[in-house]
């Protein structure tokens, strides 16, 4: 052989290497799926569910899979809502170490691709969303019950979040402030953030946090005074910027509200009905001397005996002779829930069993429960929708709407029904 016709052979035996090394990346381009490799680029996109083991004399039958769902047959992962929230912990996927092609790799191509659907409706994740697994299964024959609970968990948040988007929309894209989170108290051990909304139960859930802070051994031993001018429980304003942050990314967030007027009229007889050394001085003598005509000299000397209607007056007022009180300002103004995301929404109609659960929920003392006991004039009875209906019917029906008007944004975002018919 001539060394020409060496090279020559030479020559072709290089370009058949080529060209089947070109044929065989085209082949392994077109095996590939589009959302595989996207998966790949962008980092984050696909999630999966990484349950918390739950305690061993606990069923594993609950799954933990995001926003309190109730148990199906496989994990699946809801997005829907702005962003994961303290009962689910959403972790990304490892790299894959090699490519699965054929048959095996259909079904997994079918979930990314919803999975990224589904990401690319959910939008932003909030910085105070709280992605901490606390949720605790019940035992199974309360398993129906747990379930219920989680789905009303679920209904009262999208409700929540649904209000805001349609009439707080701004609400979302401002940054928290101290003032913002200035109700907010603060549980260290179990990681507990809860804002506080008086004459919704206030005073014995900071009672509970005590004791879940280990500063009381029982709820019946931590007096009135204690409870709200004491300094035991910090508040999430005295913490700096970075911590306030920190804990509204990694706490449970939780409040509890009530019905709008009913907790309106449970401020009103808690605090002029009876004697008061604040609110009748500061409050009472500039509600009588603006609104009482003729006024006697000792009304207006201890502020005492302020009617209801004068009250709401006061109340409707742009032009308040005082400021705003928060035992009747909206939960809007006191706890930011367009802001701040709320991993847990309770009543104060349905207190005793929303507040045992959220215990369960945070893993506190399995002797630790609500406490029933009223806390402040015991004797008198409790407000209620009747209480709240004879009230009211000393208003006209433009004060009663205004008086709406004025909550119309909790009653919204709470689900509380209208409480007068005459109401629009």
């Amino acid at each position: 052989m001539t060394p020409r016709a060496g090279r020559m052979r030479l020559a072709c035996m290089f370009s058949s290497i080529l060209l089947f090394g070109a044929a065989g990346l085209l082949l392994f381009i077109s095996l590939q799926d589009p959302t595989e490799l996207a998966s790949r680029q962008v980092p984050g996109i696909k999630f999966n569910i990484r349950p918390q083991q739950p305690d061993n004399d606990l069923p594993p039958a609950i799954p933990q899979d995001g926003d309190l769902k109730a148990p199906t047959g496989k994990a699946t992962l809801d997005l829907s809502s702005r962003a994961p929230r303290g009962p689910h912990l959403l972790v990304p996927d490892q790299p894959q170490s090699h490519l699965n092609t054929g048959a095996r790799l259909r079904p997994r191509q079918r979930r990314r691709r919803l999975l990224i659907k589904k990401m690319a409706a959910a939008g932003a994740v909030p910085a105070n969303s709280s992605a901490r697994a606390f949720v605790r299964p019940a035992p199974r024959a309360l398993d129906g019950h747990w379930v219920r609970l989680h789905q009303i968990q679920l209904e009262r948040k999208r409700l929540m979040r649904e209000a805001c988007a349609k009439y707080r929309a701004s609400s979302s894209r401002r940054a928290v402030t101290p003032r913002h989170v200035s109700r907010i108290f603060v549980e260290d051990r179990h990681r507990v953030l809860y804002c506080e909304v008086p004459k919704a139960g206030c005073s014995n859930w900071k009672r509970v946090l005590m004791v879940l802070a280990g500063l009381a051994s029982s709820t019946a031993d931590i007096q009135h005074n204690t409870v709200h001018y004491g300094s035991a429980l910090r508040r999430l304003d005295t913490f700096d910027r970075q911590g306030i942050l920190h804990r509204l990314g990694t706490y449970t967030k939780m409040l509890f509200v009530r019905e709008p007027f009913e907790r309106l009229v449970s401020a009103f007889r808690d605090k002029f009905e009876h004697p008061n050394s604040y609110y009748h001085p500061v409050f009472g003598k500039a509600i009588l001397a603006r609104y009482r005509a003729n006024a006697s000299r000792e009304a207006l000397r201890t502020g005492s005996g302020v009617r209801f209607p004068e009250f709401v007056q006061y109340l409707l007022d742009v032009h308040r002779p005082v400021g705003m009180d928060i035992h009747w300002d909206h939960v809007g103004r006191l706890c930011s829930p367009c802001l701040i995301d709320y991993d847990f929404v309770g009543k104060f109609e349905s207190m005793e069993e929303d507040a045992n659960f959220f215990l369960r929920l945070i893993r506190a003392p399995q002797n630790l429960t609500f406490p029933r006991f009223k806390d402040r004039h015991s004797e008198e009875a409790r407000t209620t929708a009747r209480i709240t209906h004879e009230y009211f019917a000393q208003l006209s029906a433009l004060q009663r709407q205004r008086t709406y008007d004025f909550y119309y944004m909790d009653y919204l975002m709470f689900n509380y029904s209208k409480p007068f018919a005459d109401l629009y």
